[in-house]
């Protein structure tokens, strides 16, 4: 019996993973719900509120792209 409660207790202790990609899940959920008209006019500021921080926080939160220079690249004289 002690065997079960220990392993009940180390399924309680794993850590919840989230990532980008479930966030920005979460602003196309957003998105598809209010083109499908899910929320009433008085839900929407809030709504469109908690969308724009979250989609600010995914583009805050994307790796730097490598930004290519010109100016590396030998010239042929």
């Amino acid at each position: 019996m002690t065997d079960q409660v220990e392993q009940v207790e180390q399924e309680e202790v794993e850590p919840v993973q989230l990532q980008l990609q479930d966030i920005a899940m979460c602003v196309q959920i957003i998105d598809v719900c209010s083109k499908r008209g899910a929320f009433e006019g008085a839900e929407l500021e809030p709504i469109g509120a908690l969308r724009n921080r979250v989609a600010a926080f995914l583009e805050a939160s994307k790796p730097p792209e490598a930004q290519e220079e010109e100016g590396d690249t030998p010239s042929e004289e």
